[in-house]
């Protein structure tokens, strides 16, 4: 008897974990599916690949989400408030060429809350805002961002 009762606490137990695993997969998955346009801009003198969330994407606009991807290191700063987010590591992410716009994003921590940069997967949650036409190529924001977890 006390054995059953053991694996079934087990199978809940990861029952659960599966299920926070997969709403983290199903929120960047949700943000990729956007509507990409490439055009030739003179000033820059390059391809520049601009997104537009579609409908089902556009629906996360102002809610509270959670995510696991990785900081993005632009400067040499070991604790960062505002930061870029990647649902992928640096060398395979948006601004190394090897992602689209709508697999990074923004961060602007709550109360300007400083995390320790790290090359390992986190977990934010905050609140989504969607900016299809920022000049950065940018769609996305997560401002009042928690760290929930870190494996560092």
């Amino acid at each position: 008897m006390v054995k059953r009762l053991f694996i079934l606490i087990l199978l809940i137990i990861s029952a659960g974990l599966s299920r926070a695993q997969d709403q983290d997969s199903s929120v960047w998955h949700t943000l990729a599916k956007v509507d990409t346009e490439s055009k030739f801009d003179d000033l820059l003198a390059m391809v520049i690949v601009t997104a537009r969330p579609k409908e089902e994407a556009a629906t996360l606009q102002g809610t509270e989400i959670q995510l696991k991807g990785y900081m993005i290191s632009l400067d040499i700063q070991s604790e960062k408030s505002n930061f870029l987010f990647s649902r992928y590591t640096q060398n395979m992410c948006f601004f190394c060429g090897a992602a689209g716009p709508e697999s990074a994003m923004e961060v602007f921590m709550k109360n300007k809350v400083k995390i320790p940069h790290t090359t390992e997967q986190v977990t934010l949650k905050g609140l989504l805002h969607i900016k299809p036409a920022d000049p950065s190529g940018l769609i996305y924001t997560l401002k009042e961002a928690e760290l929930i977890e870190s494996k560092s």
